[in-house]
This record gives structure tokens, C-alpha cells and sequence, in this order.
């Protein structure tokens, strides 16, 4: 018997869409949509936020030429400049439910 899928997304509309959910009912996927507002589930929100606290320091550039090097040049130093930080913003420690029983939202 195949195990089953459990896809975890947010709550963007394209990903909310009839065609979306129709076509993971007849793939056999659950779709579990993350809590509107939940930054810490969300993976993508980890960098965003040290983006926004780390590299551009949470202080508005004056224009595009001083905003696209900075917001640039920051990926370059992830793994030098800015390790220690990525180290506790992207960690391995994901829970898995091989043995648990997930209930949705």
C-alpha cells in the first residue's frame, strides 16, 4: 500500500486554486495549508527576515543603486560573513510523522 502524501504549503490563492486542490484529490495528495500568518513554519521566511535584519540592517535605502548591491551581495556571504547567523536560522532539525498521526489545522 502506498504511504500517504501530506503537502504543507501556505496560503497563497494560486496555491489554494480549484485546479490545485482538484488535482491533488485525484493524486491522492492532502493539502495542508500553514496558518495565514506563520513566518517560523514557513522555511522561505528565515532568510527573507535575516534579509531584511541582517543585511539591509531594517533601514530603507535611498534608491535602486544603493538598495540592488546591497540586497546582491548578501547571498555571496552566507557561508562566510553571515555563517554563524544562517547556523541558527536554517537548521536540520525537522520533525517527521513516520509514527505520529497528523490531524489538519
Amino acid at each position: 500500500m502506498p504511504r500517504p502524501i501530506t503537502l504543507v504549503s501556505g496560503n497563497a490563492r494560486h496555491r489554494r486554486c480549484e485546479l490545485v486542490q482538484s488535482l491533488a484529490r485525484s493524486l491522492g495528495i492532502e493539502l495542508l495549508f500553514l496558518p495565514s500568518y506563520s513566518p517560523k513554519l514557513n522555511l522561505i521566511e528565515r532568510p527573507w527576515e535575516f534579509l531584511r535584519k541582517g543585511c539591509l540592517a531594517s533601514r530603507p535605502l535611498a534608491d535602486h543603486e544603493t538598495f540592488a548591491p546591497t540586497v546582491g551581495d548578501c547571498p555571496n556571504h552566507l557561508q562566510t560573513k553571515y555563517q554563524e547567523q544562517m547556523k541558527t536560522l536554517l537548521t536540520l532539525n525537522f520533525q517527521t510523522y513516520e509514527d505520529e498521526p497528523v490531524l489538519a489545522a
